[in-house]
């Protein structure tokens, strides 16, 4: 049986919105395991986007545990947590966060010339991710010579670069064309799976929750199967 990668133990999060608290996540526990796609699904502001915050290190829960690639992340401080960020989790987002001024090359290998890895060695990594997402031609171009596909495909390899166990995905083809839609949901089930990544994905779209090995809903603060 594969290794468990995300364990969440009775999870809470809450904001403060002006005088009143607002209860995001109430008692949330889960499991993913290596290798296993996960979707979770549920209303606009119901706290998908907090879940997927608080596993990666973003934000930080009320009470209960959250270990991740052997992280206990809910007891770490600053400096671990960029250390867990680095190592462990690959993130995608909706908008691709590309440096407008940097190559698509160049911003596949950021995340591991930041944290001090030779760039020949890099470069040659980028490079075959570049062309598993099939950007090969297109190593030279600057994010504003891209298509929005291209540039999400772009993401999706700099996510993949530091070979992290987890993959969080929320809302990656929101933004797309239909066409485009189909290529980067492709890539990101093909290539995570291929990989033995976990994949935690937060999606509307009903297709692409179809293809993930489990789906969850997040309704008033708990997830429930889907």
């Amino acid at each position: 049986m594969n290794e468990i990668t995300v364990a969440l133990s009775n999870v809470y999060k809450s904001y403060q919105s002006g005088s009143e608290r607002l209860r995001v996540l109430r008692n949330v526990s889960l499991h993913a395991r290596e290798g296993e796609s996960i979707v979770v699904s549920g209303a606009s502001g119901c706290g998908k986007s907090t879940l997927l915050n608080l596993i990666g290190g973003l934000d930080r829960v009320d009470s209960g545990e959250i270990q991740s690639c052997g992280f206990q992340v809910d007891r770490l401080d600053e400096k671990n947590l960029t250390a867990y960020r680095s190592e462990g989790v690959g993130f995608i987002f909706q908008f691709h966060y590309l440096l407008k001024d940097f190559t698509a090359l160049e911003n596949v290998m950021l995340p591991m010339v930041m944290i001090g890895t030779p760039r020949r060695r890099v470069a040659q990594i980028a490079k075959e991710l570049l062309k598993q997402v099939g950007l090969e031609k297109r190593t030279a171009h600057f994010p504003a010579q891209l298509s929005g596909g291209e540039r999400q495909r772009v993401a999706l390899a700099r996510a993949l670069i530091n070979s992290p166990k987890l993959i969080l995905a929320d809302e990656p083809i929101g933004n797309l064309d239909e066409e485009h839609k189909a290529v980067v949901a492709d890539l990101l089930f093909d290539l995570t799976a291929a990989a033995g990544k976990t994949l935690i994905l937060v999606t509307h779209a009903a297709d692409l929750a179809d293809r993930a090995n489990r789906r969850l809903k997040l309704s008033e603060g708990q997830l429930v199967p889907s």
